[in-house]
């Protein structure tokens, strides 16, 4: 079964999750083939249910000790633009679809998700422009996001600080 999943790390973004519920990004997901919605919802009061979306299987949480099941599972992460949430879901070479809290003040979110963009690693948006993405998006685009190697930077600031 086609599947989205969809996290907002440990913070409250209900604007996200009644968005990706509306009766339109439904339609847009169904139309590109998605049969299951999956939301962690985090610390959001908006707890949609399954007649919220008839038209998709949908399963809702708040909080897991782990969401990595979730993030194997699915076909489409859509993600607030925590640090970790993305780098999760690039890490376990998921196609990413970040969705930027543009309500946030000192928004560093959107630069971390317009430099993975720039790299080809993710798409983004905001909660304003996310049906029409969900509809235009072009998921081939995507390149796959290759962790960083702390041994190697460990070892040059070793020989660049002269300890080696």
């Amino acid at each position: 079964m086609k599947t989205v999943f969809v996290t907002v790390g440990t913070t409250s973004f209900d604007e996200l999750i009644e968005k990706i519920t509306s009766v339109h990004a439904v339609k847009a997901l169904k139309d590109r083939g998605y049969e299951r919605l999956v939301l962690q919802v985090g610390r959001g009061s908006f707890l949609p249910d399954a007649h919220t979306c008839p038209h998709i299987y949908l399963e809702v949480f708040p909080f897991k000790d782990s969401i990595a099941e979730d993030m194997e599972q699915a076909d489409l992460v859509i993600s607030h633009a925590g640090a970790g949430s993305c780098l999760e879901a690039l890490g376990a070479g998921k196609a990413l679809l970040v969705v930027v809290n543009d309500k946030l003040m000192d928004n560093h979110q959107l630069e971390l998700a317009r430099q993975l963009h720039l790299d080809s690693h993710l798409l983004y948006c905001t909660c304003s422009t996310l049906t029409e993405t969900l509809r235009t998006m072009d998921l081939s685009v995507l390149q796959p996001f290759v962790p960083g190697q702390p041994k190697k930077f460990a070892d040059f600031m070793k020989r660049a600080l002269g300890l080696q």
